[in-house]
């Protein structure tokens, strides 16, 4: 059983690791190819992580990205291709700033109405998908991807100055939220301040965890993404967990762009990040689901984009970050199925084995008996 465990978790690392370690050397030739030195780019990055400022910035962003690859990582479990939770994400911030700024509350409701008003919001995008799937039968890949270009003309249309738009020179926003709906940061100094809702990522890894490994709908719904059939023989409504898991999945996903709307920005405007959904796929994949690798995808992720900028000072193109984000993605879905392949042919090894050592044994055993009698 020891010896069975430690292979489970020598795949599991071994996916990320392969896939890093093929990303950084693919980008070291992509430099080398461009007449660039292949270590100094990663050494400039690296570098960075010594400043307390970046460090901030680091686990700021990662906190939402976190919250984004959740959301993707409970459709993956039910074998689901949320694609559509950038669209989900945008929609729960801008509804949520609306909201935050034309209701004004004491502190200990406006930030549950808040958070409520994201949640329901994604869901119910994510949710149309989930209905159209068991219903129609229509792939959730393709419903989500129409529904995230439907997201940006709604945006577009609540950004009107006749509907709840507010231009601030060239920049459209949603007006400033209420003071009672900023949730304060964790003060770092010099450095800045820590996202008050990066305690709701860690909560929300923390509740991922306990629902699909302590409770039987997490059981269910990784039943029913194993096998739909295998689930529904026993007991299981396959179309109901499907629905289930993708307004989870939107509920999440919707509160992916809170820790910056309540900490930081307090109002939903052009400047307001985007393509965070799409980021929390490859940070899903890298992660293999699990709410600790996620959140160490997450923390790389941010590191690529906060600490890419330095390279700019040096003569070096901070897109090498963006180059090295797309290899790791392409490098993980090779490395995954290598690995997949790998211990595929472990465990048949291991099978033939014990089934030659059994034989071996029954023989011997056939033999004793012969010459007993």
């Amino acid at each position: 059983m020891k010896k069975f465990n430690r292979e489970r978790v020598l795949l599991a690392v071994a996916g990320p690791v392969i896939a890093l370690a093929v990303a950084f050397v693919l980008s070291a030739i992509v430099l080398v190819a461009s007449g660039k030195s292949p270590v100094e780019p990663f050494a400039l990055m690296f570098e960075q992580l010594s400043f307390s400022d970046i460090q901030v910035l680091i686990i700021n962003q990662a906190s939402m990205y976190y919250i984004a690859a959740l959301a993707v990582a409970i459709g993956f479990r039910m074998n689901l291709f949320n694609i559509g939770v950038d669209g989900q994400y945008q929609l729960g911030a801008m509804l949520a700033a609306i909201v935050g700024a034309h209701v004004a509350l004491p502190a200990a409701l406006q930030v549950p109405l808040l958070l409520l008003t994201a949640v329901l919001t994604g869901a119910f995008w994510a949710g149309i998908a989930g209905v159209l799937k068991v219903t129609r039968g229509v792939s959730e890949v393709v419903a989500t991807i129409m529904l995230n270009a439907i997201a940006t003309s709604v945006i577009a249309y609540l950004w009107l100055p006749n509907v709840f738009g507010v231009k601030v020179g060239n920049n459209n926003t949603t007006g400033e939220m209420h003071e009672s709906g900023w949730i304060p940061g964790i003060g770092m100094g010099a450095a800045g301040e820590i996202y008050g809702l990066v305690l709701l990522a860690v909560l929300l890894g923390i509740g991922y965890w306990v629902v699909l490994n302590r409770t039987r709908f997490g059981f269910d719904l990784r039943a029913s993404g194993a096998s739909q059939t295998a689930a529904a023989a026993s007991g299981v409504d396959p179309k109901r967990m499907v629905l289930s898991a993708m307004l989870i999945s939107g509920g999440i996903a919707g509160l992916a762009g809170l820790p910056i709307l309540l900490g930081d920005t307090h109002t939903y405007s052009l400047n307001f990040p985007t393509g965070i959904g799409f980021l929390g796929i490859g940070i899903a994949l890298l992660g293999r689901n699990s709410p600790v690798g996620i959140a160490f995808a997450a923390l790389l992720w941010a590191w690529l984009d906060k600490a890419s900028p330095e390279l700019d000072f040096h003569g070096y193109d901070k897109e090498i970050a963006v180059i090295m984000q797309g290899l790791i993605v392409l490098s993980v879905v090779v490395s995954y199925e290598a690995v997949r392949e790998w211990g595929l042919r472990r465990q048949q090894r291991r099978v033939g084995a014990e089934l030659a050592a059994g034989h071996v044994l029954g023989n011997n055993n056939t033999t004793k008996e012969v010459a007993g009698r």
